[in-house]
């Protein structure tokens, strides 16, 4: 077996593998206010979360988006978004959670 090669990065592009989380990151102008978004791949994607767009469970090393909202500066209300999710999020109204008996209007 031959010994493995350590490969410089080219310069003006990051490292692949485990650079200290070198995920897609951008910042997106809304109507309901300026987010950053940032690609989590499946590989990256370590623990379940829960989608808050359709409250259905992200399973681990599935890709998915993380959102929030760009004057929050720590990241303290981060949330983890199915992709489709967070692309239909203006378009999709809030869901109400109903008892099983409550009226419909």
């Amino acid at each position: 077996m031959s010994p493995r090669k350590n490969r410089r990065a080219v310069s003006g592009r990051p490292e692949k593998g485990g650079g200290g989380g070198s995920w897609a990151q951008e910042t997106e102008d809304a109507p309901d206010g300026e987010w950053i978004v940032r690609a989590v791949p499946g590989t990256g994607a370590g623990k379940a979360y829960r989608c808050p767009g359709c409250d259905q469970q992200i399973p681990p090393g599935v890709g998915h988006v993380v959102a929030w909202r760009a004057d929050d500066q720590g990241g303290e209300y981060r949330r983890h978004w199915h992709r489709p999710c967070w692309q239909a999020r203006s378009r999709r109204s809030p869901r109400v959670q109903r008892s099983r008996n409550a009226p419909r209007y």
